[in-house]
């Protein structure tokens, strides 16, 4: 039903809203305000002035500013900055980085080990930019003592707040204890710290080879 009334309403409207702008002869308005290929302001002129002046440098009409009084249109190249915008978009998706949520579990009573252990998975997740999820599970009689779930969490993100800051208090969750910590650094800022890091190793790496001279090349008499 709701796509029958959506295509009655397309029908009616004269059809579904493009999200492409009115380009060329498909700008009926009596005149435009027009803007030149460098952003210049030519000004107010008839649309047919508007259409020659776009035949004559070869370009295209290409409406802006569809609600102003009059539209806002501009001459450029619509087939170029298409093209241009789309590598853009697909740059800008290639380069955003998504934070991850990982999670760590511990126990109320946890070994020192296994605590240092948990602590360093902790700060490898911070220091690539994600977020991280510590629960604290609490198992029989350790349910009546939250307070040593708490008293985990905090000693945990006092340990890591050069790195991270509680995004997410300690709160109960039935058997479970959660907080959320979060990095200080962004996910894209960490990716860009780790390139360079292992470009750096690289060229250290080729410094410290020892080069062949022309002596040691050279075949003994």
């Amino acid at each position: 039903m709701a796509v029958a009334r959506q295509r009655a309403a397309d029908r009616n409207l004269g059809g579904p809203i493009s999200a492409e702008p009115r380009i060329n002869d498909r700008i009926r308005v009596p005149e435009v305000r027009l803007v030149g290929p460098n952003g210049e302001q030519v000004g107010i002129v008839s649309i047919g002035d508007a259409l020659k002046l776009a035949q004559e440098s070869d370009l295209d009409l290409v409406e802006v500013a569809a609600t102003a009084r009059p539209p806002v249109c501009k001459l450029m190249d619509y087939g170029k900055f298409k093209y241009e915008s789309a590598m853009k978009a697909r740059e800008a998706r290639r380069n955003q980085a998504y934070t991850i949520i990982k999670e760590i579990k511990l126990r109320p009573k946890i070994d020192p080990h296994d605590y240092e252990t948990k602590k360093g998975h902790v700060v490898r997740f911070l220091k690539a930019g994600d977020k991280v999820k510590v629960t604290i599970m609490f198992r029989g009689r350790e349910q009546s003592r939250p307070e040593l779930g708490f008293r985990l969490l905090q000693r945990l993100a006092e340990d890591v707040t050069e790195l991270g800051f509680v995004e997410s208090q300690p709160k109960q969750d039935g058997r479970n204890m959660i907080m959320v910590i979060g990095p200080h650094k962004k996910k894209a800022e960490a990716k860009a710290e780790k390139a360079a890091a292992k470009a750096q190793r690289g060229e250290e790496a080729a410094g410290t080879e020892t080069p062949v001279t022309d002596e040691a090349a050279a075949p003994q008499e």
